[in-house]
């Protein structure tokens, strides 16, 4: 908004001084401006009409493990560019670009830590990282850690969020699908419980394959679950998809879900299910 101050020679304009950025968020569901600190005290999720927005993989980590419990493993592993990948830019450069962004090596974290004083093996990814895509080392780091979960007989959650397979590995990144799958089954023949959390959103290769093969599979509210986005579902149906398609809620009634449950709620949903399972 301007203001005015009278002048000799008639009016000047004076523009209000704007606001430091990352002080105030406009939220995507109600559209109410937001403070950032309330927000985050709120778990990222608006207070006003309880859209959850997307939070990283470490803020996951503090929201579900117990504080100063978790154990990063196979943290050093990296991206190679096998097929020296190029479109608007290069593969190597891009790669570079959203380490230096995230201060991560890939789109996913692993380890072990505890969830109200309950062990288990749990990974979180991160759709900041590339749009959370499966490249080859976010298939290696889910079976290192399946592998972990059955050696120390430890019950595994996974946090989906991911827009598919990296088309910059091409094969080798359609090839994780079958690889986590199968080692999955291992987990399973062992006896151990695997619960999978989808959170917005979860597509394509990630939900084609480890995401949607939990003993247990829940979604927070809203969370977009599809296999494919909006223009691929028209070119391939020749029907123009509506805003939202497949929410979490419409999947659980169709019977894809176990239950929706709110993140303020799900270290204590996650708790209990391991009890159970265990």
């Amino acid at each position: 908004m301007n203001w005015f101050e009278r002048m000799k020679s008639g009016f000047r304009t004076r523009k209000k001084k704007g606001l430091p950025d990352g002080v105030w968020i406009k939220c995507d569901g109600c559209e109410e401006l937001l403070y950032q600190k309330e927000l985050e005290k709120n778990l990222r999720v608006c207070p006003k009409c309880d859209y959850h927005f997307r939070t990283s993989s470490k803020e996951y980590l503090n929201i579900l493990a117990d504080e100063d419990s978790f154990q990063v493993i196979n943290a050093e592993m990296t991206s190679v560019d096998p097929l020296n990948f190029k479109d608007v830019k290069r593969y190597t450069d891009r790669f570079k670009e959203y380490v230096k962004r995230t201060g991560e090596n890939s789109a996913i974290l692993t380890g072990v830590g505890k969830i109200n004083g309950h062990s288990l093996a749990l990974a979180v990814m991160d759709f900041s990282f590339i749009g959370g895509s499966m490249g080859s080392v976010v298939g290696e780091k889910v079976v290192r850690l399946i592998n972990t979960a059955i050696e120390n007989r430890l019950p595994l959650v996974i946090v989906s969020t991911s827009g598919g397979a990296r088309m910059q590995e091409s094969a080798l990144s359609l090839m994780q699908m079958a690889k986590t799958s199968a080692n999955l089954f291992r987990l399973s023949q062992q006896g151990l419980p695997y619960i999978s959390v989808l959170v917005n959103p979860c597509t394509a290769g990630v939900l084609a394959s480890f995401a949607s093969l939990g003993d247990i599979t829940i979604a927070e509210p809203k969370t977009l679950i599809r296999f494919s986005g909006p223009r691929v579902t028209k070119e391939t149906t020749g029907e123009e998809m509506p805003p939202g398609f497949q929410p979490a809620e419409a999947v659980l009634e169709h019977g894809f879900l176990d239950m929706v449950v709110h993140r303020k709620d799900l270290k204590a949903t996650l708790t209990n299910l391991i009890k159970l399972l265990t």
